[in-house]
């Protein structure tokens, strides 16, 4: 029986980050089609979610079946807690790049709008969040995990950022203001893959230490400072 458990886990592991995989490119692909006004590009993250949506309830079926079928305990039983978890995380993680696909087809067929925010910049660091959160699980490394919590501050300085230049846009170019708020919705979609992604981290961390470590984000930029200054 325990080796049947333990084929079993190592399939929902080969799935999850399939489904990680999935869902990194689905930020990136749908990200780099407001970058490039890629028509093309949108509606293949589109079409994709339902792969992702189909993944994810496989995942969570044969999460439900291990717990029915062999009631794991330790850390098999936070292994299966934290997938179900991180299962959710990556499927909304994969709408939300479709709301950014979506935002990406609206600019598309719109002229250009002049703001001074660096929208690719900040994609750029959200999908780094992605990988190393994901990376973290692959690695079962806490450290990891913990400087993606860290970093969560900075994307939403970042909207904020972006909240306050386009509010400034619409004032001086009203005529573009449909426009800058598809930009103002992105930016609001990363930051909230950029949640979703820490809440992957956190349940990497609980996965391999058993800690229930939300609400710490103090604790995580103290720790990734005092490491990164010793």
């Amino acid at each position: 029986m325990r080796i049947h458990l333990q084929r079993e886990i190592e399939n929902i592991k080969k799935d999850i980050l399939t489904l990680g995989a999935m869902a990194e490119y689905s930020v990136r692909e749908a990200t780099l089609a407001i970058e490039r006004r890629d028509e093309v590009l949108a509606q293949r993250v589109i079409e994709k979610d339902l792969t992702i949506d189909q993944m994810e309830v496989e995942v969570e079926e044969s999460c439900l079946k291990i717990l029915a079928l062999h009631q794991p305990v330790a850390i098999d039983l936070r292994f299966i807690v934290a997938v179900l978890k991180i299962n959710n995380d990556l499927e909304r993680i994969g709408d939300l790049a479709v709301n950014i696909a979506e935002r990406a087809l609206f600019l598309a067929a719109q002229p250009p709008v002049a703001i001074s925010f660096d929208f690719v910049g900040m994609a750029r660091k959200a999908q780094q969040m992605l990988k190393h959160s994901l990376d973290a699980l692959v690695n079962l490394n806490p450290n990891i995990a913990r400087e993606v919590c860290a970093r969560d501050d900075e994307i939403d300085a970042l909207n904020r950022q972006m909240f306050m230049l386009v509010q400034d846009a619409i004032d001086t170019n009203p005529e573009d203001t449909e426009s800058l708020i598809h930009l103002l919705s992105a930016s609001r979609h990363l930051e909230r893959i950029a949640d979703h992604t820490t809440n992957i981290a956190e349940d990497v961390i609980y996965m391999i230490e058993g800690q229930i470590v939300r609400h710490k984000a103090e604790e995580y930029k103290s720790q990734t400072y005092h490491q990164q200054t010793s």
